[in-house]
C-alpha cells in the first residue's frame, strides 16, 4: 500500500489536488476551475459553494488514481490569501468570496485615519490597502452577523464537517488584524477595524493540526488535516528559499515576490510560516501580472496567453510599445490605488506583435521593480507559477534583472511546499528543493541596453501614477 499526503492547493483561479508521496513523488493530481465575477467596477467576486465543490472536484480527480491502493494519511492544504468568507454558524455562506483584487472598499481604507496605517504598519509590517482582508471582513460584517475568515479557515470548516474555526498564522498575518510579533489577534486592530473576536477563527502555527476530515465527497473520515500555508508561502516552503539572498517569484494572476529575513520588520514584511518558530519574509505583492497577459490576449482576439506569448516571440521587442497594467492601480512597491492602466510609445508601424511583447515585458518589469528594492545582493530568483511555462517570459525576466533565474521544473510547486511541510510534521526526512532539477535562464542583453529598457518603464509608469512616488 503506497502512503501519501493529499496536498489541496486552492488558489484564485483554479482548485488542484495532488497525491504525494513521502520522497516528494507526485502519484496523481487533479484540477478544477473556479470562476470570477465582476458585478461593478472594481468588484471581483467568487461563489463560496462554487468554490467548495471544485475542491470537491480536484480531489475526486485526484484519488482516483489507478496505479494501486493509496492510503491517505494526511491532507495538507495551500490557498489564495486575503480573499474573505462570511458563514453561518451552520456552514452555510452569507455572501459572496470577496476577492483579494477587490478594491471596492478602497474609498474606505483611504479614509482611515492616518494613526491607523502607522498601526498597521507596526503590528504587521504590512499597509492598509484594499486588497487586505480586513476591510472586506468588515463590509461582509456591515450586511450579515457572521463568521468571517480568509479562504483556508471556510476550507477547514467545510472539510472537518463544520466542526473547526481555525485559522494558519501565515494566512492570519495578511488580514491587517495579525500582531505577528505577539503571534495572535491585536486587540488594537480588531478595535482600529471594528471586527468582533467572536467573528474570527482561532490561529495556529502552520503544522499544528486543524482538525480532522468529516464527511468529505470521496475521503474517509478522521483525516488528519496536518499543515496548512498561503499559497505564496508555500511556493517559498517548496522553493527552499530560507536563506538571505534567495527569493521566489510566483507569477499568478497577480505576483508575489518574497525573501526570507531574520526578524520581523515594519515595512513590507509578513509572516511566512510559524513552526518551531516564525519564519519572516520581505514580500512585494502584484496586482496584475498573469491577469494582464490574459487582457491583452483577449485585447488582441486570441484564444489564449499561450497564443499571446507565441505571438510576442515573433518580434525582438516592443519597440518603445509599454503596457502599464495597473487595471486596479499599482500594488508594490508604488502602492497607488489611483493610477489606471496606460499603453503608451505607438506608432505607425506598431503591430499585434509589438502590445503582447509589451505585455510580456510588464510582467518582468513589475519584478524587478520589486526586486530592486530588496536589500544586499540578491544572488538567485526561482520562479514558479504558471506563466513559468513561457521561455520568452523567463528570459525577458533575467535580461531585465541581469542575474540568473531557475524556474521550478514542476508547476504544483505550492501543493509540493504544503506537502513537505506535512510529511515533516508526520515525522518524515525531506530536502525536496534540493533534489529538483530547475530550468536556468541566464541574462542576454548587456548592461546598456538594460538600463534603457528600465528607465523607459519607469517613465510610463511615472505618467500614470497620481499619488507622487
Amino acid at each position: 500500500m503506497v502512503q501519501a499526503v493529499l496536498a489541496i492547493d486552492q488558489g484564485t483561479t483554479n482548485s488542484k489536488a495532488a497525491l504525494v508521496t513521502a520522497g516528494g513523488d507526485l502519484l496523481a493530481t487533479g484540477s478544477a476551475p473556479v470562476g470570477l465575477s465582476t458585478p461593478h467596477p472594481g468588484w471581483v467576486e467568487q461563489d463560496p459553494e462554487n468554490l467548495w465543490q471544485s475542491v470537491l472536484h480536484a480531489i475526486s480527480t485526484a484519488t482516483s488514481f489507478e496505479g494501486g491502493r493509496v492510503e491517505v494519511v494526511g491532507i495538507a492544504l495551500s490557498t489564495q490569501r486575503e480573499s474573505v468568507v462570511g458563514w453561518n454558524r451552520s456552514g452555510e455562506p452569507v455572501g459572496p468570496v470577496l476577492g483579494w483584487q477587490d478594491v471596492r472598499t478602497a474609498e474606505w481604507c483611504a479614509q482611515l485615519p492616518s494613526y491607523v496605517d502607522d498601526l498597521v504598519r507596526r503590528r504587521t509590517g504590512l499597509r492598509v490597502d484594499a486588497m487586505f482582508s480586513a476591510p472586506k471582513m468588515r463590509w461582509l460584517l456591515d450586511r450579515s452577523d457572521a463568521y468571517v475568515g480568509t479562504v483556508d479557515a471556510w476550507l477547514i470548516h467545510r472539510l472537518t464537517g463544520c466542526q473547526e474555526h481555525l485559522t494558519e498564522a501565515g494566512n492570519a498575518s495578511r488580514t491587517l488584524l495579525y500582531d505577528t510579533v505577539a503571534l495572535d489577534w491585536s486587540p488594537e486592530l480588531l478595535e482600529a477595524f471594528d471586527i468582533p473576536r467572536a467573528a474570527l477563527p482561532d490561529v495556529r502555527p502552520s503544522n499544528a493540526g486543524f482538525g480532522v476530515t468529516k464527511d468529505v465527497p470521496g475521503l474517509a473520515d478522521g483525516i488528519p488535516i496536518v499543515a496548512v500555508l498561503a499559497d505564496s508561502h508555500a511556493a517559498m516552503y517548496g522553493q527552499g528559499c530560507t536563506q538571505a539572498g534567495t527569493a521566489k517569484a510566483t507569477y499568478g494572476t497577480g505576483s508575489s515576490v518574497m525573501t526570507p529575513i531574520a526578524g520581523f520588520e515594519p515595512s513590507g514584511c509578513t509572516l511566512a510560516w510559524l513552526t518551531d518558530r516564525p519564519m519572516y519574509a520581505l514580500e512585494g505583492n502584484i496586482v496584475s501580472s498573469g491577469a494582464a497577459l490574459a487582457w491583452t490576449a483577449n485585447l488582441l482576439g486570441l484564444p489564449d496567453v499561450g497564443a499571446l506569448t507565441t505571438l510576442a516571440a515573433t518580434v525582438e521587442s516592443a519597440e518603445d510599445v509599454v503596457l502599464v497594467p495597473a487595471f486596479a492601480g499599482l500594488g508594490a512597491p508604488h502602492w497607488d490605488r489611483e493610477a489606471r492602466a496606460a499603453l503608451t510609445g505607438m506608432s505607425s508601424s506598431t503591430t499585434r506583435a509589438h502590445i503582447a511583447r509589451a505585455a510580456v515585458d510588464a510582467v518582468a518589469h513589475q519584478i524587478c521593480d520589486i526586486t530592486d528594492t530588496i536589500p544586499g545582493t540578491l544572488s538567485s530568483l526561482r520562479a514558479d507559477g504558471g506563466a513559468t511555462v513561457s521561455g520568452l517570459l523567463m528570459q525577458t525576466q533575467a535580461d531585465l534583472l541581469g542575474h540568473p533565474v531557475e524556474a521550478a521544473d514542476v508547476p504544483e510547486i505550492s501543493a509540493l511546499g504544503v506537502a513537505e511541510l506535512a510529511w515533516t510534521t508526520l515525522g518524515e526526512t525531506t530536502d525536496w528543493a534540493g533534489k529538483r532539477s530547475f530550468r536556468t535562464f541566464d541574462p542576454g542583453i548587456d548592461a546598456g541596453d538594460r538600463d534603457r529598457r528600465r528607465a523607459e518603464w519607469a517613465q510610463a509608469v511615472a505618467s500614470v501614477r497620481v499619488r507622487p512616488a
